[in-house]
């Protein structure tokens, strides 16, 4: 998909002519209460909002300090794990047809024979094969941002932003009371400058970046420290004779300084994020007083002897390399979690920044939003105990330590010289060893090297050797497979959509499914007649057997080979107010287009397994099939009975 020719536009490129009009922003006043007021409509913001949408019985408002939505952003890589996601929440298509794919690296250094000259030393696959069924992509942060307003849009409780209130005040009352977070907001509207709107919460999480308002106000700090390296960042419509412009290029000169080179969307932009020189102690880049102009100059002499002109800038900036993190995300000191649950939650750049040289800092945001979406909602309805929501700062804060460990190696990598192979004497960084390092990072840069250890909701690994490659706290490794109702091939993952539902895979042992004492209609059984079922206990009266905890079978069989109303009921349930039968629970092996899942992902085949996938796509357990005192205890944990 081609656009930008004519002059970098922002918004939906599909709209050619005339000016792309922004959604309608919402300045209605205030509601005195809510059940969760997010701050900030950033992407961790935003993904908690489209994910909060989706239940009908809960109130939920986001305040922005700006006008209106974003229109040109900042973030541009999305992983590979963050394209799962944003399938969950059904626009994943819409970023493949609009993105740059990252299909392949290339590495740039010095020529040994002519220093002031780069020549290209390698070219890599960017993503190994298999680690998702989605691709690495470039797409502008704003986008993003538009397809999550109108998945809140479209929501069972639509959810529409307030803009233009800054927040100046925030207090938490005693637990007792049932909305104890008051906050105060001034409007910025043009006829109410200045007044201030009052809101009750039950809950607040603070999105609103690195200079937190929210995190001020719980007198939290972010702790780290800053390499004192400057680096500009430019989105540029340019002619070059550089030969991988459409490629993702890692580039060291010798004397000039590094650059990385990210291939925009459209086919025309380019992305550069470009060394600059190195600051002083306690120096801000903005003392630098640097220009466009300065980057252009920058950029062209690091590509030296090729050429680049620069015909039109769409945006462009300076900033500073640091990793800083919060002692924690939530409102609770540590020496109090065991007493009382949080009210108040901090995610995205509010509690961990980063340099933007690995893509992390949008896709590890919207991860943190995607695992607090569900546990707010899971506790305000009633399904879950409170202390859930202690496992946020708990599972994130780790995630975040994780990656700013990375994130600071990378980044010294990054920005040191290359050395002269000429000269022995010479320091820096060997060019082969930091893509040596780039290829051995490359489940952490798409996301899929991420692992919530044992927690209330993940468990131990005991049984982890009946379903190798599902990994205990890690994602749901989606494969391909074939519905049994309609011999369609579909992928497994696609199933957890994000609805807040846990879900029961259940892989068949190597026995008849059909047979009466086979394990998975034992399994059937007791989930849908046993008074200790987490299905009975924890499905409200009334609702569809699936509404809480969704069951789905992989049967070992061909899909040709077996009768579909021969299987369990529980797998082909009466819904709805019509009672109709749900025709697409029941999965065999793909065995036309790929490896069987059972081989894939390394299944016992002989017992089989149960592997149960929290609302957020990660691996919460595997257990026996017949462990069926297993399944219930699980859940019995931190569900609470309907």
């Amino acid at each position: 998909m081609q656009f930008h020719l004519n002059g970098f536009r922002a918004g939906d490129p599909e709209m050619l002519r005339g000016e792309v009009p922004a959604p309608g922003a919402t300045l209605a006043p205030l509601p005195d209460i809510t059940d969760v007021l997010i701050v900030g409509c950033g992407p961790a913001g935003l993904t908690l909002a489209a994910q909060l949408a989706a239940f009908p019985e809960i109130a939920t408002r986001i305040v922005e300090q700006k006008p209106g939505p974003l229109m040109l952003g900042q973030a541009d890589g999305i992983a590979c794990r963050t394209m799962e996601m944003f399938n969950a929440f059904g626009f994943v298509e819409r970023v493949v047809r609009e993105a740059y794919w990252v299909n392949e690296t290339v590495f740039w250094k010095p020529d040994d024979t002519a220093r002031a000259a780069i020549r290209r030393s390698g070219r890599i696959q960017d993503t190994e094969d298999g680690l998702s069924e989605f691709p690495h992509v470039i797409l502008n942060q704003a986008r993003v941002h538009d397809f999550y307003l109108d998945v809140m849009r479209r929501g069972a409780a639509p959810v529409l932003p307030d803009y233009q209130r800054r927040l100046v005040g925030l207090e938490v009352a005693p637990e007792a009371a049932s909305h104890p977070v008051a906050l105060r907001f001034e409007r910025l509207d043009t006829g109410h400058e200045g007044e201030v709107e009052t809101i009750r919460a039950r809950y607040v999480v603070g999105c609103d970046g690195a200079r937190s308002a929210v995190r001020h106000a719980l007198g939290v700090t972010l702790k780290g420290d800053s390499a004192n390296q400057a680096w500009g960042v430019m989105d540029v419509l340019a002619v070059s004779d550089f030969p991988d412009l459409r490629l993702k290029s890692v580039i060291h000169s010798a004397h000039e300084g590094n650059m990385l080179i990210i291939p925009r969307e459209g086919g025309y932009l380019v992305r550069f994020y470009i060394e600059l020189d190195k600051l002083n102690e306690n120096e801000r880049v903005a003392s630098r007083n640097i220009n466009v102009n300065y980057l252009i100059a920058a950029a062209q002499r690091i590509l030296h002897p090729y050429t680049l002109e620069v015909k039109e800038v769409a945006w462009w900036s300076v900033y500073e390399i640091g990793q800083r993190m919060c002692d924690r995300f939530d409102d609770v000191p540590e020496d109090q979690a065991e007493a009382r649950s949080p009210r108040v939650f901090i995610a995205g750049d509010a509690c961990h920044t980063h340099s933007p040289k690995a893509g992390q800092g949008m896709n590890v945001s919207m991860q943190d939003a995607f695992n607090l979406g569900w546990k707010l909602a899971s506790v305000l309805w009633g399904q879950s105990d409170p202390a859930l929501l202690s496992t946020y700062s708990v599972e994130r804060r780790a995630i975040a330590g994780e990656l700013i460990a990375f994130d600071r190696k990378l980044a010294e990598m990054f920005s040191a010289p290359p050395k002269d192979p000429n000269d022995p004497d010479s320091v820096g960084v060997d060019p082969a060893e930091f893509q040596k390092y780039f290829i051995q990072q490359g489940r952490f840069t798409a996301g899929t090297a991420m692992r919530y250890t044992p927690s209330l909701i993940t468990g131990e690994a005991t049984h982890q050797h009946l379903a190798e490659g599902f990994t205990i706290g890690m994602r749901f490794h989606s494969a391909p497979v074939v519905r049994l109702a309609d011999a369609k091939p579909v992928q497994l993952g696609h199933v957890v959509k994000a609805d807040g539902r846990w879900r029961l895979f259940a892989f068949a042992a190597a026995e008849d499914p059909a047979d009466p004492a086979s394990r998975l209609q034992a399994l059937c059984r007791f989930l849908e007649h046993d008074p200790a079922s987490p299905l009975r206990r924890h499905t409200p009266a009334g609702a569809d057997t699936d509404a809480v905890i969704d069951l789905r079978a992989v049967l070992q069989q061909p899909h040709r080979d077996l009768a579909f109303g021969s299987m369990p009921t529980l797998l082909r349930p009466a819904k709805g107010r019509h009672g109709l039968t749900d025709y697409e629970k029941i999965f065999c092996p793909d065995l036309k287009n790929g490896p069987d899942i059972f081989e894939l992902r390394g299944i016992d085949r002989a017992g089989g397994c149960v592997v149960i996938v929290r609302p957020d796509q990660h691996v919460a357990h595997v257990l026996p099939l017949d462990d069926h005192a297993g399944i219930a205890a699980f859940f019995g944990r931190f569900m609470l009975a309907s």
